[in-house]
């Protein structure tokens, strides 16, 4: 071949690596290249995680143009990367011989959190998140973004406990750290490992000289892989898995597929003999669809709608089907819980009166005390749900109100002089305490829970926002600016709302269902 072949490639360090090592291969047989970078619209969007950018090969769009416009001759990719339909006039040119094709696990100090119920975990990936959810439902996972470097230096920076790469691609640029384990368990992504070569259809000389350093064991293999992920229609935006191998003449292949949350898995492994495999990977994907997984799937691209509707608290299922169909929510709960250590002494001598204003602080007194001592005179409250909670499991409850302004007024004219213990969070708000204490009431505050802001960052096609107290609209402002409709479940919240927004709406009553109805009465009147 006389001409130079000039190799497109991504730009970080991993993409270069990866030309280069084709460029090597080519050249020791003899052909002239030229290493030509483009940067891609992965490596540019880093501000959402891959499967918020609403196309398919991610980082390899840019190369396909590069490469129709004949500005390159051949493009290298990792091969997990690349679309199963590759575009009209490329083809695969050839897969070089497979690295290692396990996830791995960086973390920072040791592995203790693993059987810890809480730990943070960083993943751009929703395979690999999905998995780690299915084997550790309560932790917590984060979106990690970014190329190899960028993703280990966050890691670093960040309060995370670990997380996970492609084993190939730390070891492929020596930045493999100390403290890392390979996931045994976690089913790979299709092709992972493997790094592959496009040309132009119609390019017989370079597709002659990349067929040189094709390697077949490895083309078999994730040719079975890629087209298991083809049948099930799935993307990089799905949880999907594949692992095919050969041994004694037989392709075996392990196939998932898995719901976002990790909570359902639909598992298979069969094999073929070597030569007659053709059907390996339809029948183990059609095996995977009729065990759930067309409405699996089906759910997957539900959700890769626009969301416009996110709620501050987990939604159940028949919650969510509550909604108008114009609606496409997510939810997640933007405040978490952790119940405190209630000392004795709080309960001597015995208070007479308590307020609770919250289901949290009830489930705090029930950690730490049983029914039985608990012998307050008059308990008062805020909420309809908190009262009820408190019937069932504490006693009679002497009064309740709406919120805690109102319950606050209530007592500062019913028992003035006297004495109140509240059981509250470390978070709130300051009205309760002020009025009782304007009006000679003594109040003994006791942290029964604590409240951590934990909020995640909305989308821009995001148009309101459910909020349930004005903690969680606290929290929302910790990770988002925009200036949206806030959807709120009473006054209290509202009146926290329109510190920062200027539609706030509030619901009839103080209910999930309610600022779900409010919400619905938007987009019907649209």
């Amino acid at each position: 071949m006389s001409k130079i072949i000039r190799i497109g490639t991504r730009d970080s360090e991993l993409a270069l690596w990866q030309a280069k090592t084709v460029q090597t291969q080519l050249e020791h047989l003899g052909y002239n290249t030229e290493l030509v970078p483009v940067k891609s619209t992965g490596d540019l969007v880093l501000n959402k995680p891959i499967y918020e950018l609403g196309i398919t090969g991610v980082f390899t769009k840019t190369l396909d143009i590069a490469m129709l416009n004949e500005e390159i001759d051949i493009a290298v990719h990792s091969l997990k990367d690349v679309p199963t339909l590759l575009p009209k006039g490329i083809v695969q040119a050839a897969v070089l011989k497979r690295g290692n094709v396990r996830d791995c696990l960086v973390f920072k100090k040791n592995e203790e959190f693993l059987s810890q119920p809480n730990a943070i975990i960083a993943t751009g990936s929703l395979r690999r998140r999905a998995q780690w959810l299915n084997r550790y439902p309560s932790h917590t996972l984060v979106d990690l973004r970014g190329n190899v470097n960028s993703r280990l230096q966050k890691l670093e920076d960040n309060n995370w406990n670990a997380a996970i790469f492609a084993a190939a691609g730390l070891g492929r640029i020596g930045l493999r750290p100390e403290h890392t384990i390979n996931l045994d368990w976690m089913v790979p992504a299709p092709a992972q490992g493997a790094i592959m070569i496009t040309a132009l259809e119609h390019d017989e000389e370079t597709l002659a000289a990349c067929a040189e350093i094709n390697h077949e064991e490895t083309e078999i293999r994730t040719t079975v892989e890629r087209k298991f992920l083809n049948v099930l229609e799935g993307g990089c935006s799905a949880p999907i898995g594949a692992l095919a191998y050969i041994n004694n003449d037989e392709v075996h292949l392990h196939g998932i597929l898995l719901s976002l949350d990790g909570s359902k898995k639909i598992e298979v492994k069969r094999s073929a003999p070597l030569g007659k495999h053709s059907d390996l990977a339809e029948t183990c994907a059609n095996f995977i669809i009729e065990r759930g997984g067309r409405r699996l799937m089906d759910d997957l691209k539900e959700r890769s709608k626009s969301v416009n509707i996110y709620s501050t608290k987990t939604l159940s299922q028949d919650q969510k089907q509550l909604f108008h169909d114009q609606v496409v929510s997510e939810s997640s709960d933007f405040v978490k819980i952790s119940l405190n250590r209630i000392s004795n002494q709080v309960l001597k001598p015995m208070p007479k009166r308590v307020i609770i204003t919250s289901k949290n602080a009830v489930e705090a007194l029930l950690m730490n005390f049983s029914k039985e001592d608990l012998q307050f005179e008059d308990i008062y409250c805020v909420g309809r749900r908190t009262k009820r909670l408190v019937t069932q499991k504490i006693g009679t409850v002497t009064h309740s109100e709406a919120n805690s302004k109102k319950l606050a007024e209530y007592l500062a004219k019913e028992i003035p002089g006297s004495e109140v213990t509240y059981f509250c969070s470390d978070i709130r708000l300051e009205e309760l305490p002020n009025i009782l204490n304007s009006n000679d009431i003594k109040v003994s505050e006791v942290m029964a829970y604590e409240t951590k802001f934990d909020a995640v960052k909305i989308n821009n096609t995001t148009e309101g926002v459910m909020f349930f107290s004005p903690s969680t609209v606290q929290s929302f402002k910790q990770e988002n600016d925009a200036d949206i409709i806030a959807f709120c479940i009473g006054e209290t919240t509202a009146k926290e709302a329109r510190k920062h927004f200027k539609d706030v709406r509030v619901a009839k009553i103080p209910t999930v269902e309610s600022v779900i109805e409010l919400v619905n009465l938007h987009y019907v009147n649209l």
